[in-house]
């Protein structure tokens, strides 16, 4: 095999991880190589985070200007779907990365394109999509960041029948007329709001009770009650048993158990996503190939002091905040050990520990209305052990929120912990409720007691006075 170039640091996969890896190794002066096999920027930039919100913001901002007086009239008729398209392209950069690699020049990182796989400890060969062939080797660290990709379900007739999934959702050229989405959680109401609004006829076929199944129970049960006032159909309880579709264009017609058929012009499979790791080389460091990689809280593998797992990959919070966030605390943990120093902050919340991805992990779910979560639900709580209180209050009763949008509706509960009075979590649902989360992050990470957020006063009127009400309750 032909002679590695050497590098401290290589990092296998270039979405936002793998970006932020490359980030801090190379502010603390060490050489590193970036190896990516599609677009640098990853799944987020260009097929998840991203273009979905671009799709998403102006569907909300429609929604959110029909509820208020003198404005609702404005903003009746259809959107404009070109424009809407031209947006969301301008924000994938037409699907070119161009920019990424751009910012990895000027910070003096090595990008090699193509696909790599491990050989070995610190060995990583990389073939060129011209067939050209390199060899790197890490004097301190490899780092996988490989990210994830939707699973297609083992469904008969269902690999045949071309199903969308979370890429095809988010860069489709046009609406179709019928869209059936089998799924219940964030691709899946994320895409009802986006196509419903576009002007598709949505079908949501939920195998469990409810949406959102990972959140508050409130939290599903309002975003239903939205999708079904826009004219979506959700239907819950309900399994897929076969999917039909002649030749390569028509119709497709889903098999529900009991014999039941629905035909759409496009089907969404939003159900799940599983680790990219099956062809990387795992087996050739004694790992499984096609698995999940565990890691301690620094993501370093277990047993290989040269190897570490962050982003989605390593199963610990499948969100892009959460991989750069990891990203930050591995980078830190690479120095260190590269200067020949034991992380010594390796304790809860220390700078080489992602205390957060077990105890602080905030989402925004961008449907109508949002759904924000931090920490733990009630039931995760309870099952954890925690003596806890919830605490609940109507969001519309908060007159930030009245003056928001007429007709708001909206919940809102925060879990106390009754041992130490903090929070363990807190959930928004309702419109504009993404902006309320960042202060319940705070309040969760920093643990700050109940005794001093009642001296964290609300500005009035904003919909953030919804902080003062659950205190209130909570205080009887």
């Amino acid at each position: 095999m032909t002679e590695a170039v050497e590098y401290d640091v290589v990092v296998l996969g270039g979405g936002p991880a793998g970006e932020n890896i490359v980030d801090r190794t190379r502010a603390a002066g060490l050489s590193t190589a970036l190896v990516e096999s599609e677009l640098v920027g990853g799944e987020c930039s260009y097929w998840a985070c991203v273009p979905s919100k671009a799709l998403l913001r102006p569907v909300l901002a429609r929604a959110d200007a029909r509820r208020v007086p003198g404005l609702a009239g404005a903003v009746e008729g259809p959107l404009d779907t070109a424009a809407v398209f031209a947006h969301r392209d301008y924000w994938t950069g037409n699907w070119k990365d161009g920019g990424q690699i751009d910012w990895l020049d000027s910070i003096g990182a090595h990008v090699y394109r193509g696909h790599g796989r491990l050989y070995g400890v610190r060995k990583i060969a990389v073939t060129s999509p011209e067939g050209e062939h390199h060899v790197l080797s890490a004097r301190h660290a490899v780092v996988v960041a490989t990210g994830t990709r939707a699973v297609i379900p083992d469904v008969p007739g269902l690999a045949g029948a071309r199903p969308w999934t979370s890429r095809e959702a988010t860069s489709a050229q046009e609406a179709p007329g019928r869209l059936l989405i089998v799924g219940g959680s964030v691709v899946a109401t994320e895409m009802a709001t986006a196509w419903q609004a576009l002007g598709s006829q949505v079908t949501v076929l939920v195998r469990g009770p409810r949406l959102l199944p990972r959140m508050e129970p409130f939290a599903g049960e309002l975003v239903a009650e939205t999708l079904r006032e826009a004219g979506a159909v959700v239907r819950t309880g309900v399994s897929v048993e076969a999917v039909v579709r002649d030749g390569s264009t028509g119709p497709v017609t889903v098999v529900l158990e009991g014999g039941e058929m629905l035909e759409g012009d496009e089907l969404l499979m939003a159900t799940g996503r599983s680790p990219r790791t099956e062809d990387i080389g795992l087996e050739t460091v004694g790992l499984p190939a096609g698995e999940w990689i565990g890691v301690d809280d620094s993501c370093r593998v277990p047993g290989h002091d040269w190897l570490y797992a962050v982003g989605d990959v390593n199963h610990r919070a499948l969100l892009t905040h959460q991989g750069k966030y990891q990203a930050r605390i591995a980078g830190a943990a690479i120095a260190a050990r590269a200067a020949g120093n034991a992380p010594q902050d390796t304790g809860p919340w220390g700078a080489h520990a992602a205390t957060a991805d077990t105890r602080a992990v905030p989402q925004v779910v961008f449907t109508d209305p949002e759904a924000a979560a931090v920490g733990l639900s009630l039931a995760e709580a309870e099952r954890a052990g925690h003596r806890v209180r919830a605490v609940d209050y109507d969001l519309s009763k908060v007159s930030g929120a009245g003056l928001y949008a007429d007709g708001y509706r909206g919940r809102a509960r925060m879990v106390v912990d009754l041992d130490r009075e903090v929070l363990l979590g807190a959930t928004f649902v309702g419109p504009g409720a993404a902006e309320l989360l960042h202060a319940a992050t705070v309040a969760v990470a920093g643990e700050v007691p109940i005794a001093r957020l009642w001296h964290a006063v609300p500005a009035f009127p904003t919909i953030s006075e919804i902080w003062l009400r659950l205190l209130e309750t909570y205080r009887g």
